[in-house]
């Protein structure tokens, strides 16, 4: 590829072919970042009481209150309480009301299964 003795005249093909050696390395790499799997953030994380204050934008004495009755899952250690973050995400979502919004009949048929219905007189 090197010639012994270049020139000014070599300069712009020698740049030239720089520039394609360059880029198909950046292809290349490409390539290998592409097929690599994505790296995954560490969610088994311990959290302080005020970072998780923090986090759910409550105050510390509803976090307080939460572990206490609530069952925010919290770790005691010495006079410290942490909380892991993907165990407090997990109760966050075990708390949902409902997984899928319902529809307007399916609303419906929940409200009537619900209501209750006067008992018919016996017939004798």
């Amino acid at each position: 590829m090197l010639k012994e003795n270049l020139t000014f005249n070599d300069l712009p093909e020698m740049v030239g072919r720089l520039c394609e050696k360059i880029e198909s390395l950046e292809n290349v790499l490409k390539d290998n970042l592409a097929k690599q799997a994505p790296v995954k953030e560490n969610l088994h994380v311990p959290m302080t009481v005020e970072e998780v204050c923090s986090y759910l934008g409550i105050s510390k004495s509803s976090f307080y209150y939460k572990a206490k009755h609530g069952g925010i899952p919290t770790i005691k250690q010495g006079k410290h309480l942490f909380v892991y973050r993907d165990e407090l995400d997990k109760w966050l979502e075990s708390g949902r009301k409902g997984q899928v919004p319902l529809s307007i009949e399916e609303e419906h048929e929940q409200m009537l299964a619900a209501t209750r219905h006067k008992a018919k007189p016996r017939e004798l």
